[in-house]
């Protein structure tokens, strides 16, 4: 009786242990799923840091094969960059990963284009990488060791890559140019061609880059470079990389860290986050909102505060959303298809670091919402690993009004 009850104690202790770093299919049930606090997201799988030999995460994106229309994860560690097969989301297949090009380091970005990765680093002499992701659909012995298949060595470190998929054109971001832009012609994804850049705005910690069909019929078919570069977001023309021109510079009040925003997708506003205000103001979370229909004239709109203090990140748009990354709140999710009126409201939330709210640089980096199934990544900056949850409730027609399942 003693050994099966020694036994039966051990059993439940690697219950437990297995339960914390592997979930898969946990629904959000009365506020948790899992240990995790949540409001209408599940929990698909679950991939700790352990898994991937790493010690901390940050960038992720998605690729859609266009032969099946499989679903691959692409996540940035430490030292260097995962990817994973979510066609079957609750069983995830950690297909391996391409190492880093010279050092470990937090940063690490990355971004698709053509069926290929681009992956630039704040490491030394990094330059940015380039993997081709057809190689995914035929990995025998995963997690296999990847190797790249062309290196752009034009700048050595770069915190951001950002890709118009329009134009085949990548610019690297915080590298040279006083920080600037880096324009990289990537047409033909493996033969990457430095054209220039644009220095004139400083330094850009993020940016987003369009080919623009706005409400500005001056820049209608131009192709557009929004950088939000630490004290205001600037707004330059770089369709012909040999002649980037400014056209207007945006500001907001009580400004700390301006750090990523992405456009509303009828482009008519620009939503912001500032990485430092929650820390040296002490209020909660907040999203800066922009007017964007007069490119010429950009004039703040609003600001709307969340739930938490805890500090934002990275956030994008889809339809009526916006998906915000926010460190230790994890995901949140918010309505924002009434912006005219000034209107945000926050729909869920799934929280991928349960031990606070604080405003400290734990939890959620980044999020990626572009999936066609619904699944959204979850990449942790410390405190857990990759993450993929997935709506429990039911857009009707893209409304931001919600049926329970």
């Amino acid at each position: 009786m003693i050994k099966l009850n020694f036994m039966k104690k051990i059993m439940l202790f690697v219950f437990f242990v297995y339960s914390l770093v592997n979930y898969a299919q946990t629904p959000c049930d009365n506020g948790m799923a899992g240990p995790y606090p949540c409001n209408g997201y599940d929990l698909q799988s679950f991939i700790p840091f352990s898994t991937f030999n790493a010690s901390s995460g940050n960038d992720s994106w998605g690729w859609t094969d266009p032969q099946d229309g499989k679903e691959y994860a692409l996540m940035g560690l430490n030292n260097g960059t995962v990817f994973i097969d979510i066609s079957d989301p609750i069983n995830p297949i950690y297909l391996g990963k391409l190492p880093t090009h010279t050092s470990s380091t937090t940063w690490r970005d990355v971004k698709v284009y053509n069926n290929y990765a681009f992956v630039v680093s704040e490491a030394g002499g990094h330059g940015m990488q380039v993997f081709d992701l057809t190689r995914l659909r035929d990995v025998a012995n995963p997690p296999e060791t990847f190797t790249e298949d062309a290196h752009y060595g034009g700048f050595g470190d770069a915190h951001n890559i950002v890709i118009n998929e329009e134009t085949g054109y990548a610019y690297g971001v915080g590298a040279d140019y006083s920080g600037g832009a880096h324009f990289i012609n990537i047409q033909d994804p493996l033969n990457p061609v430095g054209e220039g850049g644009y220095a004139g705005s400083g330094y850009t910690h993020d940016a987003q880059v369009i080919t623009y069909n706005g409400p500005d019929t001056d820049y209608t078919g131009r192709e557009i470079y929004i950088g939000s570069n630490e004290s205001f977001v600037t707004i330059v023309d770089v369709t012909d990389k040999s002649n980037p021109v400014l056209i207007a510079n945006a500001t907001y009040s009580n400004d700390s860290y301006t750090h990523q925003g992405w456009l509303s997708e009828d482009l008519n506003y620009f939503i912001l986050g500032d990485e430092l205000d929650e820390q040296n103001f002490g209020f909660n979370t907040k999203t800066i909102v922009f007017d964007f229909s007069d490119l010429d004239n950009p004039q703040f709109e609003f600001d709307y505060f969340g739930t938490t203090s805890a500090i934002d990140h990275n956030g994008y748009t889809k339809n009526n959303k916006y998906y915000l990354a926010n460190y230790t709140a994890g995901m949140r999710v918010f309505d924002i298809s009434d912006l005219e009126n000034q209107n945000i409201s926050e729909l869920g939330y799934f929280d991928t670091f349960p031990s606070n709210n604080s405003a400290n640089f734990s939890g959620a980096w980044n999020v990626y919402p572009y999936f066609e199934s619904g699944n959204i990544v979850i990449s942790n900056y410390s405190g857990g690993g990759f993450f993929l949850v997935k709506s429990s409730i039911i857009d009707t027609i893209n409304s931001p009004q919600f049926v329970k399942i």
